[in-house]
């Protein structure tokens, strides 16, 4: 079953279908809510799970990007995931999609952390007996996320760890030639803190232009009404620099299994940062897949590559799943 993305163009995910056709069409449910979160900001959720009689197999909780949304590129690999046998649910976070927040603006990232913990257990809670398995499914800056999210693993703040976690373009390094030229990048410490909202951090191109290779492609990315194109925001662009650094101290603590794709012509996230990853983290099951020539985002490639890259994601959801299940229930968690 081919990867979704083949049915869109570059005015709608969706291709000539409305999204009730859509849904049908994959043999997926589909619902949604806004929830309030403890700042009083409502944010937006969905949620995309096999139609009966099929039974899902696992949940995956997914975490969209910076000036990313659950609803355009990130929706139609929900919907792949859950025509594969995942129960699939997604969050926007403050400021992108239809949440509530000053757009594109994350001055600070554990706010964010907690939101998505917060509505990922509630999820699991209702939707997802606890001898499902679960995992993240985490695009650029939701790589980063996910890694917070699962360091905080063990903690009372995240009732139920996930089983794995796949990192697609992860933000664990901003690279050298998407980066604020110099010395723009060394004074942004001064920018956040006169002007945290102004958006006066200049990159090397725009987000969309460097991430998608396909040109319909990128013409479908920028059609999303709710997508931002303007540039970050200080106190935004510095959080980023701070959250990566912060990372790439605490790599030997991850533990959680993962899997990483990234493109290796991957200019707005750094391949060295998450090959790095790879060879520090403490986790006995590690996965790197770094695909020559490849942009930022893996969904944007022509049609070959993307059911070469999400084929790999599949294998290594499904097989994790059945692990992961058949150990639970050999511990006593089964049905």
């Amino acid at each position: 079953m081919k990867h979704p993305v083949a049915e869109a163009n570059e005015v709608s995910p969706f291709g000539s279908l409305s999204p009730d056709e859509f849904y049908s069409h994959h043999s997926v449910s589909h619902g949604s809510e806004f929830i309030t979160n403890s700042r009083g900001l409502k944010l937006f959720t969905q949620w995309w799970t096999p139609l009966p009689p099929a039974n899902p197999i696992g949940v995956v909780c997914v975490v969209h990007g910076f000036t990313g949304e659950s609803s355009w590129f990130v929706q139609l690999t929900a919907v792949h995931f859950a025509k594969h046998g995942f129960a699939v649910c997604a969050i926007d976070h403050q400021g992108h999609g239809f949440s509530d927040g000053l757009v594109a603006h994350i001055p600070d990232i554990n706010p964010v952390v907690d939101d998505c913990i917060a509505f990922f257990d509630s999820f699991r809670q209702r939707h997802a007996p606890p001898y499902l398995p679960s995992f993240l499914y985490a695009e650029s800056l939701g790589g980063a996320i996910a890694l917070l999210i699962t360091l905080r693993q063990g903690d009372s703040a995240l009732n139920r760890p996930f089983d794995g976690v796949v990192l697609n373009g992860a933000m664990c390094g901003i690279s050298a030639k998407f980066k604020p030229p110099w010395p723009l990048e060394h004074l942004l410490d001064i920018a956040a803190f006169l002007i945290p909202t102004w958006r006066v951090v200049p990159t090397r191109g725009s987000i969309p232009e460097v991430s998608f290779k396909m040109e319909w492609k990128r013409k479908l990315a920028v059609a999303s009404p709710r997508r931002p194109l303007g540039r970050p925001r200080a106190a935004t662009a510095r959080e980023l620099v701070r959250v990566c650094g912060d990372l790439q101290r605490r790599f030997e603590e991850v533990k959680v299994p993962f899997l990483v794709i990234h493109g290796g012509g991957d200019v707005v996230c750094d391949p060295a940062c998450v090959e790095n990853l790879y060879r520090r983290a403490s986790s006995e099951d590690k996965t790197l897949n770094v695909y020559p020539g490849m942009w930022h985002q893996l969904v944007g490639e022509p049609e070959e590559n993307v059911e070469q890259v999400f084929g790999d994601v599949l294998e290594w959801l499904t097989t994790r799943a059945e692990r992961a299940a058949g150990k639970k229930a050999a511990e006593g968690g089964g049905a």
